[in-house]
């Protein structure tokens, strides 16, 4: 008998795998919630960080420098779109944290780009969301942040903001809007997202490519800086003063 393909079975298994995990950094102990950031899984690690800027090398790179040959409008409607599908994230998590203008102004974003499916900005020139993800929920909520983790294709994380990864992919409510699109249009969303944001970030990528004595270091300060950065509303004042004081340190 043929086996059909269930959706909702794979994001069951994915939901419960994130569960164990997140059970598991959040039992971590003292000493080693303090270390974290001594990346305690780095041979690992560094491994899968190979593996990444082998698929970067070979199949990213070439696609995003592809993309930056278009012309500018066809550039600037693929990053608006990138922009649009992660609204219902924004305004989902905005909503969980208390912060309910900026669900508004998220969800307001969402429904009037949404007569282009994002492709214009018919909402130029007006207020703008503030990204939001269920990892920046997590430490609202007071989990801590967990090991350094670099997970194949999707980079650096800590274990908290991979854990968000995992939950905003599952519930994200585009995912249930984009059912009625043909499945090519749902197929080619993922690529095209992750082409596109090559592309927006392709010289600095390139830059912590080619032009460091050690990538893997670099690629890591980076992400924690710009996390710490995203995090500084969700956390308290002292945890948010302790991350970058860590960092510079």
């Amino acid at each position: 008998q043929e086996m059909v393909y269930q959706p909702h079975a794979l994001k069951i298994a994915i939901a419960s795998l994130l569960a164990l995990f997140l059970t598991g950094c959040s039992a971590m102990p003292d000493s080693a919630e303090k270390s974290a950031r001594d990346d305690p899984f780095e041979d690992a690690n560094r491994a899968i960080f190979a593996f990444n800027l082998t698929v970067d090398d070979y199949a990213l790179e070439p696609a995003a420098r592809a993309l930056r040959q278009t012309p500018p409008g066809v550039q600037t409607a693929l990053r608006n779109h990138v922009e649009w599908a992660s609204l219902p994230k924004t305004a989902f998590n905005s909503a969980l944290q208390g912060k309910l203008e900026n669900a508004a102004i998220a969800t307001l974003n969402f429904a009037i780009n949404g007569l282009t499916f994002g492709l214009a900005d018919l909402m130029e020139g007006e207020e703008k969301p503030e990204f939001e993800d269920f990892g920046q929920t997590l430490a609202s909520a007071g989990i801590s942040e967990g090991p350094y983790v670099v997970a194949p294709l999707l980079g650096s994380h800590t274990g908290r903001s991979l854990v968000g990864w995992g939950v905003d992919f599952v519930t994200n409510p585009y995912g249930q809007l984009a059912a009625g699109l043909p499945a090519s249009a749902r197929n080619a969303s993922i690529p095209i997202s992750v082409t596109s944001l090559r592309a927006t970030y392709f010289d600095a990528i390139n830059d912590v490519k080619y032009n460091s004595l050690d990538p893997y270091s670099r690629a890591q300060s980076a992400f924690y800086q710009q996390r710490d950065g995203l995090l500084r509303d969700n956390l308290p004042a002292s945890e948010a003063d302790d991350g970058f004081e860590s960092f510079f340190e």
